[in-house]
């Protein structure tokens, strides 16, 4: 893959990596059929797509802090996938019960 693209990893699941341009929205990428990360409103306010990432990406925006310090504290890898700006490759793994 060339500079432009960036591949997300779903390590520990049967997913297979899929690449996408730097800068895509995720929730506009990821489905059922290529992921296991969810999406209910695509807004980050309602914490469905709450995930762990691992990677270089800015941090999130305050509106995003917001949501997180109520659906996870205590966990610094925690972000909302709808909100991720990407612009290096990722690790996704989904939370679970750390909500």
């Amino acid at each position: 893959m060339n500079k432009q693209h960036c591949i997300i990893y779903f390590p520990e699941t049967d997913y297979q990596p899929i690449a996408l341009e730097k800068h895509q929205q995720l929730s506009e990428h990821l489905t059922v059929e290529n992921s296991p990360v969810l999406f209910g409103c695509r807004t980050g306010i309602c914490g469905t797509c709450l995930v762990m990432i691992a990677g270089d990406i800015p941090p999130p925006s305050k509106e995003e802090q917001e949501i997180l310090d109520i659906f996870a504290s205590a966990n610094k890898q925690a972000r909302l996938a709808c909100q991720v700006e990407l612009t290096s490759d990722i690790e996704i793994r989904l939370c679970g019960e750390q909500k």
